[in-house]
C-alpha cells in the first residue's frame, strides 16, 4: 500500500501526483493533514479554513462514493507523515510538490526521515504548468524580468504541457474503505469564529475569459474570473484553465504565467520572502507611522479608491487586482511605509493569499520586486479612479459616506508624497 498527500491540490479528477500513485500501485490511500504549524498562526474567523474545511469535505464524499475515504488530520505533518507511513506499511508516499521556503524545509526533513525507514518520498509538478528550472535563460540561469520568461513560457508550451491526468482511469486502485472516517469539526480545529460565508464558483464562463482584456480593469464589472482562491487551493487544475486562456484570451494566459513566474522567483531567490528582491532597497528609510497604517487598513485615507479596495478586503477576502496596485503603491509611495507591512496584512485577509504572488505583487509595486514598476512611477489614486470608476459606482458600493462631511479629508497630500518618495528612494539608492 501507499499514501497519497494531499496538500495544495484539493480535487480527484486531472491530479498529477495522485494520478501517478494510481498508476504505479494497486491500494492508494488518500489523506489530508489540517498542518497546526500553520494553523496555530491564524485567528479563529480566518475564513481560508472554512473554504479548505468545506472542500476537504465535498473531496472526502467524493473518495466515500468511490467506496474509498480521505483520511483527515491535525498536526505536525514532519511527524504525522513518517508515522503514518510506518502505521500502513507504505512502501512510498506520494504528492505534488510546493516550492515555498516553509514547504521545500519541512519536505527536506519528511524525506529524510522517510528514506531511514526505506520508504521513496515522491513528488510531481501539478500547481503550475512549469516549475523550478523548465523555462531558463540560454545561459541557464533564471529570469528575473516577466517579458522575455514569458516569450519563453509560450515558445515551450505544447499540448502535451496542459493535458489532463487520466486518474478516473485508476480509480479502482483506490484503497477500500470499509468505515468511513467522520471529518474533524472546525471546532475540534480550534476555528470557532467562523461565519457562512459565499466563496467564488469553481468555474468561470467562456465568455468572462473571452471578454477578460477589455473589462479586468474596471472594479464594479464582473471582468475577473474569481478562480484564484480555487487555484490557491487546487480545487481547480491549472492545467484546465490554461487550455481555456490559450483557446479564447492570451491577457488572461499571461496573468497565469505570472503566476508561475513568481512562484520560480520564491524558489531561485528565497532571499526575496522577506527582504527586498533588488537589495539595495533594504537601505530605503520607511516611515513608521502607526496611524496611516491603520487609516489605510481600515480603508480611511480620505482617498476614495484607496478605501473602497480595502473595505472591500476587509468584508469579503477579496480584492480587485487593479485596485490591489493602486493600494499598493499608496501605501509603499505615498505613505512611505514598507511593503512588508502590506504584505503581511494582505496575508492575514486575503482568500487567494498565495506567497509568492503576493511578495511579487507587492515588490511590483514598491519598486524592489524583479521587473517592477519603477520607483520614480507613483500611481495618483485620484487619477486612477478618474480611469477606471469614473462613475464612482465601485467607490459608492464600498464607501456609502463619500461626499459627506463623514467622509476623512486625505491624510496626506499628493504632491507632497510624490516628492518625499522619490528623494527617499533616491537618496538610499544613490548611496
Amino acid at each position: 500500500m501507499v499514501l497519497f498527500w494531499h496538500r495544495r491540490d484539493l480535487r480527484i479528477e486531472d491530479n498529477a501526483g495522485l494520478y501517478k500513485a494510481l498508476k504505479e500501485n494497486s491500494s492508494v490511500q488518500a489523506l489530508f493533514i489540517f498542518d497546526n504549524q500553520i494553523l496555530s498562526h491564524l485567528p479563529s474567523d480566518d475564513q481560508r479554513v472554512l473554504f479548505i474545511h468545506q472542500e476537504i469535505q465535498r473531496l472526502k464524499s467524493e473518495y466515500q462514493q468511490l467506496g474509498s475515504d480521505l483520511l483527515v488530520f491535525h498536526g505536525n505533518p514532519n511527524e504525522l507523515i513518517p508515522r503514518l507511513a510506518k502505521e500502513y506499511s507504505c512502501e512510498k508516499v506520494y504528492t505534488n510538490r510546493d516550492y515555498e521556503p516553509y514547504a521545500l524545509a519541512r519536505d527536506q526533513h519528511i524525506f529524510q526521515q522517510l528514506e531511514k525507514d526505506g520508504i521513496g518520498f515522491i513528488g510531481s509538478k501539478d500547481h503550475v504548468v512549469f516549475e523550478k528550472n523548465e523555462v531558463m535563460k540560454d545561459d541557464g540561469l533564471p529570469y528575473t524580468i516577466f517579458t522575455p520568461y514569458s516569450r519563453k513560457w509560450k515558445a515551450k508550451l505544447t499540448d502535451f504541457y496542459l493535458e489532463s491526468y487520466p486518474t478516473v482511469s485508476y480509480l479502482d486502485h483506490l484503497r477500500k474503505s470499509t468505515a468511513p472516517q467522520a471529518l474533524l469539526s472546525l471546532k475540534e480545529l480550534g476555528f470557532t469564529d467562523l461565519q457562512k460565508y459565499p466563496f467564488p464558483a469553481r468555474s468561470s464562463s467562456k465568455d468572462l475569459i473571452r471578454s477578460y482584456h477589455e473589462n479586468r480593469d474596471f472594479p464594479i464589472k464582473n471582468g475577473t474570473s474569481k478562480l484564484s482562491v480555487h487555484l490557491r487551493f487546487g480545487t481547480i487544475s491549472i492545467r484546465q484553465l490554461a487550455r481555456e486562456a490559450r483557446a479564447y484570451n492570451e491577457t488572461f494566459l499571461n496573468e497565469l504565467i505570472w503566476r508561475d513566474f513568481y512562484q520560480m522567483i520564491v524558489y531561485h531567490f528565497p532571499h526575496s520572502v522577506s527582504g527586498s528582491f533588488k537589495k539595495q532597497y533594504d537601505k530605503i528609510v520607511w516611515e513608521h507611522n502607526e496611524a496611516h497604517f491603520q487609516a489605510w487598513c481600515e480603508g480611511k485615507t480620505g482617498y476614495p479608491l484607496v478605501d473602497a479596495g480595502m473595505r472591500e478586503l476587509n468584508e469579503t477576502g477579496f480584492m480587485h487586482n487593479r485596485v490591489r496596485m493602486v493600494v499598493a503603491s499608496f501605501l509603499t509611495k505615498h505613505l512611505l511605509i514598507d511593503w512588508r507591512w502590506g504584505e503581511g496584512y494582505f496575508a492575514q485577509k486575503l482568500m487567494d493569499f498565495e506567497l509568492a504572488s503576493n511578495i511579487g505583487g507587492w515588490q511590483w509595486a514598491a519598486g524592489c520586486g524583479c521587473d517592477a514598476a519603477p520607483y520614480f512611477r507613483v500611481f495618483n489614486p485620484t487619477a486612477q479612479q478618474e480611469k477606471f470608476d469614473k462613475q464612482k459606482q465601485y467607490i459608492q458600493k464600498w464607501v456609502p459616506e463619500f461626499g459627506t462631511s463623514a467622509y476623512p479629508a486625505p491624510i496626506i497630500d499628493h504632491a507632497f508624497a510624490r516628492d518625499r518618495v522619490l528623494t527617499r528612494f533616491k537618496q538610499a539608492l544613490n548611496d
